[in-house]
């Protein structure tokens, strides 16, 4: 059975409208990962998806309604750079943690604000970028100088 000419096009409407009106679904990056941060108040362990293309970087957690404590993501930027983020299109608040090559802390920018445009720099070359909840770092008492331990960094 065929459909009506009409009803076809009301159909196809429809199925325009809801994709339209739908959220934009988030990338998933290429793997998750376990990544653990040794500071001095324990070892912390998070789940990670490890953002390695530069269209995973690019999305990262755009459009993301929540992430649980003890998840993140991992922007691996494959040498060390003076990297820059922002929040756009990002409707939760983060901690983003700036990790060197060797696997210390840089520097933490602790509860971005969501869909800002402003840039947030590492301010020194670093190899990667871990975002987690915001408040994560000052619960779990994270700070500069603190270890990250994945295969990712160098002398882990």
């Amino acid at each position: 059975m065929q459909l009506h000419p009409i009803a076809r096009a009301a159909r196809a409407a429809s199925a325009l409208v809801f994709l339209a009106l739908s959220p934009v679904a988030p990338a998933i990056a290429a793997a998750e990962q376990t990544l653990e941060i040794v500071s001095r108040t324990g070892v912390h362990t998070f789940a990670v998806e490890v953002a390695v293309t530069d269209e995973e970087r690019q999305q990262g957690l755009m459009f993301r309604r929540e992430l649980p404590e003890g998840r993140g993501m991992l922007f691996d930027f494959k040498q060390d750079q003076n990297v820059t983020m922002w929040m756009k299109n990002t409707y939760i608040s983060l901690d983003m943690i700036f990790i060197r090559a060797d696997g210390r802390i840089h520097r933490i920018a602790e509860s971005t604000e969501p869909e800002s445009t402003k840039v947030i720099a590492a301010g020194a070359p670093v190899r990667a970028v871990l975002e987690v909840i915001a408040g994560t770092a000052k619960k779990l008492g994270i700070r500069a100088g603190d270890r990250v331990a994945h295969p990712l960094f160098r002398g882990r």
